[in-house]
């Protein structure tokens, strides 16, 4: 089954659970990031979880970009890790 990495690559987040450079892995079971951001992302780590592609610039790849639905404060990339 394939690993979808999370990476925070910038945090104002006010609660200040994430901060910038922190990384997760994501095989099964949702990692331990807020509700809000974990919802606004899992459609998008769930279809890389299941071997799918998403749009990303011009084309398409196994990998995103995202904000938390909190004003942006919040900045996620994710993509599929390569065995």
């Amino acid at each position: 089954m394939p690993k979808v990495k999370l990476v925070i690559t910038e945090s104002k987040c006010r609660s200040g659970y994430f901060k910038k450079g922190q990384e997760f892995i994501v095989e099964d079971l949702c990692p331990p990031l807020c509700h809000e951001l974990w919802n606004s992302i899992y459609p998008s780590v769930y279809t890389l979880l299941n071997g799918g592609s998403l749009d990303y610039g011009n084309g398409k790849a196994k990998m995103f970009d995202a904000k938390c639905p909190d004003e942006g404060r919040v900045s996620v990339h994710g993509e599929v890790m390569e065995d």
